[in-house]
C-alpha cells in the first residue's frame, strides 16, 4: 500500500527501506536491502540513496534501487571491513558516492538534505552483554530529506534523543521494533512531541527481535491526534 502526503508518496518496502517519490519525479530510498526485503525488486529508479550505518549497508540492495546516475550518500563511519558480510567498500560502487557527518545540511539538486546523530544511550536498555551501546555515538546517523516541499525524517537506528522533538518534519518514519532502537511506546511519545503531519512506522517485524504490535502503535498515535498510516 502506498501512502501519500501532499506531493510525496511513501512506500515502506521492509526493514529500514523506504521509497519516497515527489510529484516532480525525484525518487529517494533509505537503507535499501537486507534480510531479503528487496528480493525480486529491481526498480532501478532511485536518484538519491541514503545509508545510515554498517548494519543497513547492502550493496546488492543499492544496485536494485539505484539509477545509473544515482547519488549514494553514506554516513562517514560506514566501514565495509567491519560489516559481518562480504561487501565492497561504498567507494567501489558504480555510482557517485558522498560521505556525510551526522550534523550536516545541504542541497542535492532539487532536494534538501540534513543528517542527525543516531545512537543508543550508554545507560539505556539497548546495550550488548558487556554493557556497550548496540549503536554507540558516532556509529550511524539519521536523514531528513525535503522533496517538493515535504520533509520526511528517518531517525535511523536510535533511541529517542533530546533534539528530535525540536525538528520540524512533515512525515516521521520512526523505528518501532524495539530491541535495538526506540520501541513503539517511545516512538508514539516522540510523535506526539514532534507533531508531524503524518507518521509511518518502519523497522519492525522483519525478524523475531523486531516483532511488535503495530496496530497498538497506530491506536496510540491516533489517540494523540496525530495522523498515522501503516504500510501493509
Amino acid at each position: 500500500m502506498t501512502v501519500r502526503f501532499d506531493a510525496v508518496t511513501v512506500d515502506w518496502l521492509g526493514y529500514a527501506t523506504v521509497r519516497l517519490e515527489g510529484q516532480t519525479g525525484a525518487v529517494v530510498y533509505t537503507d535499501p536491502g537486507r534480510y531479503g526485503v528487496l528480493e525480486g525488486y529491481d526498480a532501478g529508479d532511485g536518484d538519491l540513496i541514503l545509508v545510515t550505518h554498517d548494519h543497513h549497508y547492502d550493496p546488492d540492495g543499492i544496485r536494485r534501487v539505484a539509477r545509473d546516475d544515482a547519488l549514494v550518500v553514506v554516513y562517514e563511519a560506514v566501514d565495509a571491513d567491519r560489516v559481518d558480510r562480504d561487501v565492497e567498500p561504498p567507494e567501489e560502487l558504480p555510482y557517485t558516492v558522498e560521505r556525510v557527518r551526522a550534523d550536516e545540511s545541504f542541497a542535492v539538486g532539487p532536494l534538501d538534505l540534513f543528517t542527525t546523530p543516531a545512537y543508543n544511550h550508554p545507560d539505556g536498555p539497548h546495550t550488548t552483554a558487556d554493557g556497550e551501546p548496540i549503536h554507540p555515538r558516532g556509529f550511524g546517523c539519521g536523514y531528513g530529506v525535503t522533496i517538493d516541499g515535504v520533509t520526511a525524517f528517518w531517525p535511523g537506528d536510535t533511541d529517542v534523543l533530546e533534539f528530535h522533538e525540536e525538528l520540524a518534519v512533515d512525515v516521521l518514519l520512526p523505528p518501532i521494533g524495539g530491541s535495538f532502537t526506540m520501541d513503539r511506546e517511545e516512538a508514539a511519545d516522540l510523535a506526539a512531541r514532534m507533531d508531524p503531519g503524518l507518521v509511518v512506522p518502519i523497522h519492525y517485524d522483519t525478524f523475531d527481535a523486531l516483532e511488535t504490535d503495530e496496530e497498538a502503535f497506530v491506536v496510540d498515535v491516533a489517540r494523540r491526534g496525530i495522523p498515522v498510516a501503516l504500510e501493509t
